[in-house]
């Protein structure tokens, strides 16, 4: 599995194509971005996407974070402001998709939400959670992320080569990482007076198996506050929904008329011919 040393980028699946809308996808607390695979055959067939890595040693705060988001996708359509860009955070990426678009909301048409952990802070596991996690020895930690791999997704609806590459993932984070991030998402607040101002369809996934955390009654809170929300669920869905072989994503955008637009993609098609120059993803 391929490991971002330096600095956040996007990860960018081919083949690109410049003539759809942005699809930008924030991973969870692995930050690979890679674990999102599974789900690209289908949106490729509606959009250019590009899948957030963020450096396993990474130890920046939401802020950071956000701003450096903004960044990359602002790069991404600098030679067509105009285009269309949707976001889409699951678990720790769902607070970090928020993030961003309190922080530029006039860069999104769209945001998606997958089984955000917003609710962590509400959590009394959590403080235990950190303290324990930065005590025990690496051994320990390495072990305890594999054996809590039964509570982070529905394993048994996951294919084979998908439950090895989550288990990669997980491995992949140092203890000092997870510490960090976990600290992140115990401290993530946002006021439902910010939520309001987030006036874009909003599309929450919610799976109602999730063991993690409450799912489906977070997307119910939030739905509350933001105010062009509704809500999907996934009644056999864990917390790692997208890596289930019967959940996919372009197909419930499709149902819930969550896709751009045939009339606005002709006219992204039409300004795309008309033009000479080449998106170019960033690097890694």
């Amino acid at each position: 599995m391929l490991q971002i040393k330096s600095h956040p980028c996007f990860l960018t699946p081919k083949p690109l194509k410049p003539d759809c809308p942005l699809f930008v996808f924030l991973p969870g607390m692995d930050g690979t971005g890679q674990l999102f695979r599974s789900q690209t055959a289908g949106l490729e067939t509606g959009f250019d996407i590009r899948c957030l890595a963020i450096p396993a040693n990474d130890l920046t705060n939401w802020d950071v974070l956000a701003d450096k988001v903004v960044g990359l996708i602002e790069a991404e359509i600098k030679q067509d402001p105009q285009r269309s860009v949707y976001l889409c955070g699951e678990s720790f990426g769902g607070c970090l998709a928020i993030k961003v678009a309190l922080r530029a909301p006039q860069l999104f048409e769209r945001l998606i939400l997958v089984n955000p952990a917003s609710s962590i802070s509400r959590r009394p596991w959590i403080y235990l959670g950190i303290s324990l996690t930065k005590i025990v020895p690496e051994s320990f930690y390495q072990f305890g992320s594999l054996v809590g791999l039964s509570v982070l997704a529905a394993l048994a609806r996951i294919a084979p080569e998908d439950r090895q590459a989550l288990m990669e993932a997980v491995q992949m984070v140092p203890q000092k990482t997870a510490v960090w991030r976990l600290s992140l998402l115990k401290d993530f607040d946002v006021e439902n007076i910010e939520l309001h101002r987030i006036g874009q369809p909003v599309l929450i996934v919610a799976g109602a198996s999730d063991r993690l955390l409450p799912s489906v009654t977070e997307a119910e809170c939030l739905a509350e506050s933001l105010p062009n929300a509704e809500i999907v669920v996934l009644p056999e869905s864990g917390h790692a929904c997208l890596l289930e072989k019967d959940v996919n994503l372009y197909e419930i955008m499709k149902a819930r008329k969550f896709l751009p637009s045939q009339s606005k993609r002709s006219h992204t098609l039409a300004r795309s011919k008309n033009s000479k120059s080449e998106l170019v993803s960033s690097p890694t």
